[in-house]
């Protein structure tokens, strides 16, 4: 063979033989941040493969010196429930004492590798911030069609927060969990510049929400299981409705939950605390209630998110009458591949403000079932006649828009990626009142 043909052999085998070298595995990625739940705060949360010395942040704030402050925290062993045992390393690190509604630049890892370049700001601790989010569930790395427009509007700034509401990757352990690498990957873009808040859905349940429960970081000491943060004039609660279906990894959960979340709605109602922060919305994966035609829980009336288990001992008790008992503003669902607005509604009845403005003074909580964002598993269908609950829907994909304006006034729409981000559903959720008395 001549110089020229073994230089021109070698030349087309170098793309395989870049590929063949195996990644840097001190190297940080899938960089995501969340709030960790006290004012001034931010975790930052990433992987590694190998195990480094130490897991550090270096940050300062935009415009001044660069990386002119370190915070370090610590490293987590995860190992994979699949066939293989992959390992990973989880690194977490808390930021403190940050100024508020301040821009920072920030990177993340150790002297053994350094991630890009990274930006946030820091959540206003005002209650008379209106913060805006968007809200979504049943993302997967395939078929996710809403996440370039979300990847766009978070880099222009359009969002404070991002709500994921159950469902990722679709399935992050698969593949020995590579394809919940991949997904950490696919969301870094949006996840590493916003806090990104979660809830687990079913699709995480493989090995105990092992992947879940790893690879994010929400506040509180329940591996993101249930929690609770306060941002602007609202007190979010995340919860897990899906400690009523996978028993097995104990029905005490469901127990536990219950009162974790009987004592935080106690809390969040006394005078004081109500008057600062007066909406109260929750977000949990699956529905009480859907007009979807595919015989999940929120299609029965004896739903168990709804209404509880009966088949346990003790029986178990669902959040319908707790949530209507400490007067929650607003109930954030998905899991339904569709997106639905229903109308203020408790024990099946309708509870509209007035027939002119339903949700004025409205006199049960709202919910919103928001699952459309795009996976695999495309479209749920939908009856063709629903109950008088619900109020508008559509199976385009998309994502829901909040903005709590003030003490009275939240706004939600729904954008369709169908539609090239056309907003094809919108309320204003007016409240001269919050809590119990609210609905009398």
């Amino acid at each position: 063979m001549s110089v020229v043909g073994a230089v021109f052999v070698a030349l087309s085998l170098a793309p395989l033989l870049v590929l063949s070298v195996p990644p840097i595995g001190t190297q940080p990625e899938q960089v995501h941040i969340s709030y960790a739940g006290f004012p001034g705060s931010m975790e930052i949360t990433w992987t590694t493969f190998n195990e480094t010395e130490e897991s550090t942040v270096e940050y300062g704030l935009w415009g001044g010196r660069l990386f002119e402050l370190t915070a370090k925290g610590k490293a987590t062993l995860f190992v994979d429930g699949g066939s293989e045992g992959r390992k990973m390393y989880i690194h977490r690190v808390t930021l403190t004492d940050l100024r508020t509604a301040s821009a920072y630049v920030y990177h993340c890892g150790s002297e053994a590798g350094w991630s890009d370049v990274f930006s946030f700001t820091a959540l206003n601790e005002s209650t008379s911030w209106s913060p805006k989010f968007a809200i979504y569930g049943d993302m997967g790395n395939e078929n996710p069609q809403s996440l370039a427009r979300l990847q766009k509007e978070t880099q222009v700034g359009m969002y404070d927060v991002i709500l994921h509401v159950g469902d990722f990757a679709y399935d992050m352990h698969e593949d020995n969990s590579r394809i919940g690498d991949e997904f950490m990957r696919q969301i870094q873009s949006i996840a590493a510049y916003v806090p990104y808040m979660t809830c687990p859905g079913n699709h995480e349940a493989e090995y105990n929400f092992s992947n879940y429960r790893n690879r994010f970081s929400m506040p509180g000491q329940t591996e993101s299981l249930w929690y609770s943060w306060n941002v602007g004039s609202a007190h979010i609660i995340s919860l897990s409705t899906e400690i009523y279906f996978f028993l097995d990894y104990g029905v005490d959960l469901i127990f536990k939950q219950y009162e974790w979340l009987k004592n935080d709605l106690e809390e969040a109602n006394k005078p004081e605390n109500r008057a600062e922060r007066p909406w109260i919305i929750t977000m949990g994966h699956r529905p009480m209630y859907c007009s979807n035609n595919d015989k999940d829980d929120c299609t029965q009336f004896e739903s168990y998110v709804r209404l509880g288990r009966n088949d346990t001992k003790p029986p178990a008790p669902g959040l319908e009458d707790l949530l209507y008992l400490y007067g929650v503003d607003l109930e954030l669902w998905a899991h339904e591949h569709t997106y639905e607005r229903l109308w203020p509604v408790y024990g099946y009845k309708v509870f509209n403000g007035s027939i002119e403005q339903p949700y004025v003074n409205p006199k049960a909580p709202v919910h919103i079932i928001t699952g459309s964002a795009g996976c695999r598993e495309n479209h749920d269908p939908f009856v063709p006649n629903p109950r008088d609950w619900s109020a508008f829907r559509s199976t385009d994909y998309g994502y829901t828009r909040m903005q709590v304006h003030n003490t009275t006034h939240l706004y939600l729409e729904q954008v369709s990626d169908d539609q090239y981000g056309k907003v094809i559903d919108s309320i204003w959720v007016v409240k001269e009142k919050h809590g119990f008395s609210a609905w009398f």
